[in-house]
């Protein structure tokens, strides 16, 4: 990996949405590794958004295939369904569904040379460790796919927390964050620097406080006199540990596409966040 680059880059990916060939939409995520497993986390939402009619069968996610020459990249092909049912895992608690996602990848299916920075458990922080309101953290993702498309890496918004971390906003598993964010962005990781870092931490110096999901907005709010609060929802990040618990299904089977395409040939970015229950059956 080149000196200049902050392994944080290579956490992230880009995500594209399709309906067979039809391009749909552009998302972010990131990689998420555990006992040997691999996964791609993003925004449940990007997957399957019933209220809008958005149900993808596959995606591509865009990888760099040479750790010294980050303008080489290429595709990784996913469908998200077999045999009718969907092959991601999505979290629900007391409250109602969680915007979160784990879509576990088979690591043979991946693209030759393909180099890439994964979040583990080690990395996520405790709620019981206490994260002070204002604090700053960074949100790493791909706004309106937007992207450095000539080395296929993410864009850093600087963000504050904008709730008591550690407790659920209006009873609900995510806190804010005070942002200025896109869609594109659902799925991406918000995070803010390891000062302290161990062996496990060292190659990625950085604490997975969340997922960042959407945009919050009052439905009350006057679209005339009233600008939008610039508040986000970030589901906590423990939420991985427990998706990831006793995997019991195959990886996903995926096929890797030999070139990375152009970045903004994909449609719009995500839809919002909608409730939907799992399992989810396989889009006619």
């Amino acid at each position: 990996m080149p000196a200049l680059i902050d392994s944080l880059l290579l956490s992230t990916a880009r995500i594209a949405t399709f309906e067979h060939g039809r391009p749909l939409t552009n998302a972010s995520g990131f990689f998420f590794r555990r006992d040997g497993r691999l996964y791609l986390v993003t925004s449940r939402h990007v997957l399957i958004d019933v209220p809008t009619d958005h149900r993808p069968n596959r995606i591509e996610i865009e990888l760099h295939t040479n750790a010294d020459n980050l303008a080489r990249a290429g595709m990784l092909s996913v469908l998200l369904y077999r045999d009718g049912k969907s092959q991601w895992r999505q979290g629900v608690d007391a409250a109602g569904e969680i915007d979160v996602a784990l879509l576990e990848l088979d690591r043979s299916a991946l693209p030759a040379g393909t180099v890439i920075e994964p979040f583990t458990p080690d990395h996520i922080l405790p709620l019981t460790q206490g994260v002070q309101i204002g604090s700053s953290v960074l949100i790493v993702g791909f706004p309106l796919g937007f992207q450095d498309a000539l080395h296929h890496l993410p864009v850093v918004r600087h963000a504050a927390v904008a709730s008591a971390f550690g407790m659920r906003f209006q009873g609900l598993g995510y806190f804010l964050t005070d942002a200025r964010t896109h869609r594109g962005t659902s799925g991406a990781p918000v995070v803010m620097r390891l000062h302290e870092t161990s062996e496990a931490t060292r190659a990625l110096p950085w604490r997975l406080l969340g997922v960042h999901s959407a945009s919050l907005d009052m439905s009350g709010r006057d679209r005339v006199q009233d600008e939008s609060l610039g508040l986000n929802c970030a589901w906590y990040a423990d939420m991985l540990l427990a998706l990831s618990e006793n995997s019991v299904t195959a990886p996903v089977h995926g096929h890797a596409l030999r070139e990375a395409p152009d970045p903004l040939r994909s449609g719009p970015s995500e839809p919002g966040p909608a409730s939907v229950h799992a399992p989810l059956p396989g889009a006619t």
